[in-house]
């Protein structure tokens, strides 16, 4: 069974930094495209950023710039570096591994919260 655990959330000031971090244990990470999503109060859960198996990467434009996601084959781990932070990325951080066959994972959620 597929279980993703993210952490690394918290509370900053904005234009500080958090490093999210997501272990996936259960699936063939390393053939697997990873990715962070985020949900606000209110609104829909939307992508911040995706690596592939080939270390492609997405980002979404609002985060441009500002976050880095990378991944560790040998952890099975991806992070989010995300620096600058904005009070505008406040949000449950989602961690997500789509798998080669078109299955989906997602963790639990960790909240980033950030003041102004």
């Amino acid at each position: 069974q597929v279980q993703l655990v993210e952490s690394g959330g918290g509370l900053v000031q904005a234009g500080g930094s958090l490093r999210l971090s997501c272990v996936d244990s259960g699936s063939i990470f390393r053939f697997n495209t990873m990715g962070w999503y985020r949900q606000a109060p209110g609104k829909q859960r939307d992508l911040v950023a995706t690596i592939t198996h080939g270390d492609s990467t997405n980002y979404a434009d609002s985060v441009k710039g500002r976050f880095t996601i990378s991944r560790s084959n040998a952890e099975n781990t991806v992070y989010l570096q995300m620096n600058n932070l904005k009070p505008e990325d406040t949000a449950v951080y989602y961690c997500n591994s789509h798998g080669v066959f078109g299955t989906d994972y997602w963790g639990q959620g960790t909240q980033v919260t950030v003041s102004s």
